[in-house]
């Protein structure tokens, strides 16, 4: 089946880097509220390079975004409200 051109597929995901896991689990807790995400985002524990260390690590939150109904400008100013950013694509 194809696509027409003019017809916007978009099957985004968008994740937010935080600095820890209690700032990852606020966020993902808020996203529902603020942004009205209906499925549950996934938390991913991301170790920096060369760091064994799990105080050395960033939390990730995936959020699937289906339609791409999501404005990643407010997206990034959210996660920035916890010390963290959206990974830019």
């Amino acid at each position: 089946m194809s696509v027409p051109e003019n017809v916007r597929v978009n099957d985004e995901r968008h994740v937010l880097v935080l600095p820890d896991r209690d700032a990852a689990e606020e966020v993902a807790g808020e996203l529902a509220d603020r942004f009205g995400v209906a499925e549950e985002p996934q938390l991913v524990r991301d170790a920096l390079a060369g760091e064994d260390d799990a105080e050395d690590a960033q939390w990730l939150v995936v959020v699937e975004d289906p339609a791409g109904r999501l404005d990643q400008a407010a997206l990034d100013e959210f996660a920035a409200e916890y010390e963290g950013w959206l990974e830019k694509p």
